[in-house]
């Protein structure tokens, strides 16, 4: 996997393995010396004819009995990923970049069904898979595609894929320090890699595809590019994980992150029970340690009591009825928060309370105990999705764009972000785009951060050329709640002047007429095949 070279200040970068391999990623194979005592010209001294008989009838067996029933089964379920990806270009929304092609890791699962990761076939336009000692690569399709846990579901039409694999069966949540053995097929070379490590922590963590927060194991086995999708079995050959992650920093080494059994199984049972994936559900709050003793006594709490403070509720959360800011979280479905936010979660762990979230699904209920003004309130809440401001994904669904007089509209997104400033956006973006990202909150369900993303240069807009990036506000006089509403406001207004109120105070003014004349002459001059994407013509 390519490693970039971190600038300092900046924190390590975890990363995916949808990178394809650099021509520096070339794996040296040392020579290895015989140090089995050799004679002066280099010849072995011959073993006894009874010492290999011995060996032939003593290990063969037990290598036969312990090693290929166990571990060839679950071994065989692994299969190779050859997925070719058409991605979006979302700084050209009307078109497509040039498509890559990339290979990485997946096994067998029961239901004639094959897990991978999501960054494994995302934006895929055709995917394959070839079993292990094949030489024929089956057409696959799609299931489902879970963006927040970076799981992907697949399936195979051809009966003959099929024949001859048990698939992988699934084991529980590893303890620290259990032994995992990590297969797939990673850069290196062709054939199945075997790698081994143990447990080392058990958290929740960033998932970088779906940036959320979900249940992740850490181990010390080695996953690298081509590895994302393979499982992770525990020492009884039953998968535990699936490799989607590693760490990638001067400082450190071989640390690499699993989707463990409870967020696989989630995905699963979501898919099963809905017919598609529908998210992991959220407590659409901000929130506050409880910490300091003079905070916990001005709100009221008792000496025995514990809990978290709410900052701020998403508007569009369901909770927004019923929770209100400063409340202080005492527990979630019974289960007691302490003041940092962690709950108990196996024997001397502790883990932050987001996990008990993350366990339910979309619409089902929760019953949270509140402290509010000194009184013990308790609320039966549904749980639903989290809307952001900003996008993680479009889902893959082709960018919205809207172009009048040269103006290109679109609404931001991170793969718009990371499109326009590449994968270090977070740095450098603009101020402006990234608090909205980091801390704006949706008002409404459809709400969109919509901006001109660039002016393609005419007559008709002379003196607007340098307008990159920038937020519309309101047009005549009307707020910009998204894409479509403003494609919809321009297109039926019937004013002498189209008037774009941008952010810091900018306007952009144009007769109306001249406007739209101009736009059929600038779609012509850049290939551009209509002055709207689909989604806003209907």
């Amino acid at each position: 996997m390519r490693e970039k070279k971190r600038k300092r200040g900046r924190k390590p970068k975890v990363s995916t393995d949808e990178e394809t391999a650099s021509k520096d990623d070339v794996v040296s194979i040392p020579t290895i010396a015989d140090t089995s005592n050799p004679d002066s010209q280099g010849r072995q001294p011959k073993k006894s004819k009874r010492k290999e008989n011995s060996e032939a009838t003593d290990s063969d067996p037990k290598w036969e009995e312990e090693n290929v029933v166990k571990v060839v089964p679950s071994m065989d379920a692994v299969v190779k990923v050859f997925c070719v990806h058409t991605e979006p270009n979302f700084s050209l929304p009307w078109q497509r970049k040039r498509q890559y092609s990339s290979s990485s890791s997946g096994f067998i699962v029961g239901g004639r069904r094959v897990l991978t990761n999501a960054h494994s076939v995302e934006h895929h336009t055709q995917v394959k898979l070839k079993k292990r000692g094949s030489d024929t690569k089956y057409l696959a399709t799609v299931l489902a595609i879970g963006t927040e846990c970076d799981i992907a579901l697949l399936t195979v039409s051809d009966d003959e894929f099929w024949e001859g694999v048990s698939p992988v069966e699934f084991g529980d949540l590893p303890a620290l320090q259990d032994a995992v053995t990590v297969v797939g097929y990673p850069i290196g070379g062709d054939t199945i890699s075997v790698t081994s490590g143990v447990v080392s922590r058990m958290e929740i963590l960033s998932y970088v595809h779906g940036s959320t927060e979900l249940l992740g194991l850490q181990i010390d086995a080695a996953i690298n590019s081509g590895n994302s999708g393979g499982p992770a079995f525990n020492d009884k050959g039953k998968c535990v994980g699936i490799a989607f992650q590693s760490l990638k920093h001067e400082d450190v080494e071989n640390i690499g992150y699993v989707i463990p059994t409870p967020v696989i199984q989630h995905f699963m049972k979501d898919y099963e029970k809905n017919g598609a994936y529908t998210g992991f559900p959220i407590l659409g709050v901000e929130w506050q340690k409880m910490e300091n003793p003079d905070l916990r006594m001005s709100m009221g709490m008792g000496p025995d009591q514990k809990g978290v403070r709410i900052r701020r509720i998403e508007p569009t959360a369901l909770e927004s009825n019923v929770l209100k800011p400063s409340d202080v979280i005492l527990s979630f479905d019974g289960v007691s928060i302490a003041n940092d936010g962690t709950v108990s979660f196996r024997h001397g762990e502790r883990i932050g309370f987001s996990y008990l979230v993350s366990q339910k699904y979309t619409g089902d209920r929760a019953l949270v105990k509140v402290l509010r003004n000194s009184k013990v309130l308790e609320f039966n809440i549904k749980l639903a999705t989290h809307k952001r401001l900003i996008p993680a994904h479009i889902k893959g669904r082709p960018p919205s764009y809207y172009i009048i007089a040269g103006f290109v509209f679109t609404a931001v997104s991170v793969p718009y972000l990371r499109s326009e400033y590449g994968k270090d956006y977070e740095f450098d973006a603009p101020v402006k785009l990234l608090e909205k990202h980091l801390h704006a909150m949706a008002q409404s369900v459809d709400e969109q951060l919509v901006v001109v993303s660039q002016v393609l240069v005419s007559d008709i807009n002379i003196g607007y050329e340098e307008i990159v990036n920038t937020q519309v506000i309101a047009f005549n006089g009307k707020p910009v709640m998204n894409l479509k509403g403003l494609a919809s406001m321009v297109e039926s207004c019937k004013d002498e002047y189209l008037k774009f109120d941008l952010e810091y105070q900018q306007i952009v003014v144009l007769k109306s007429s001249t406007a739209k004349a101009a736009t059929l002459d600038i779609l012509t001059t850049h290939c551009i095949p209509s002055a709207m994407s689909d989604d806003l013509k209907t």
